[in-house]
């Protein structure tokens, strides 16, 4: 039987100095981080927290002036949400590849200890799916020894290597928001007409 906690209690098991994992872009743990912003709030002695993702949706929290003393970011990819913040000091950008970064997190160059995660409700034999956003959350559960997860209906099942027992989850949260989506972009007229240009330099067949 799957048991469920209520957010306050799930966050609580975040303490000073632990360094964070985010679950990425449409699979931003919005509801998990609401629940950590209150926690802080209510907690000012929790301090020296680090945050690592990729990129993110929605607006972080840790990015208000009021956490800057407490709170500090490792962007590996710097999306829009952050990119104005950015100033190297408590806001950071780690270069590294992609396909290089799960070693950051295996071999300890950089441990996690907590992994905020979004993942589809678990199935008969236990497994939940980290849904729309793979990459370096596999990794990420594999590493942090605490596993905090936002279980929702709406994130999609997939299938393969992004499959987690619930085992391996320390705090588990139900809930329904709605999954982040990206809005299409309307090209300009400038742009259609480059990329027509573009398609003209490419010979039929190549």
């Amino acid at each position: 039987m799957t048991t469920f906690i209520s957010p306050e209690e799930a966050v609580s098991k975040i303490k000073s100095g632990h360094r964070i994992f985010v679950h990425g872009a449409a699979a931003t743990p919005s509801f998990l981080l609401g629940a950590l912003e209150s926690y802080l709030e209510e907690n000012p002695s929790i301090s020296g927290l680090e945050f690592i993702h990729l990129h993110t949706m929605g607006k972080p929290f840790y990015l208000k002036p009021e956490f800057k003393d407490r709170t500090r970011v490792a962007n590996l990819f710097v999306g829009e949400n952050v990119r104005k913040d950015l100033n190297y000091a408590s806001i950071d950008y780690l270069p590294c590849f992609l396909s290089e970064i799960p070693q950051l997190f295996r071999l300890k160059k950089r441990p996690l200890d907590v992994a905020l995660i979004h993942v589809s409700p678990p199935d008969a034999h236990g497994f939940v799916s980290l849904g729309t956003s793979v990459d370096i959350a596999r990794a990420a559960v594999e590493s942090a020894p605490i596993v905090i997860a936002q279980v929702n209906e709406r994130m999609p099942r997939v299938l393969g290597d992004g499959l987690v027992h619930v085992s391996k989850i320390s705090a588990m949260v139900k809930s329904d928001d709605p999954i982040y989506e990206s809005k299409p972009t309307i090209l300009t007229p400038e742009e259609l007409r480059i990329g027509e240009h573009v398609a003209s330099l490419i010979e039929h067949g190549a």
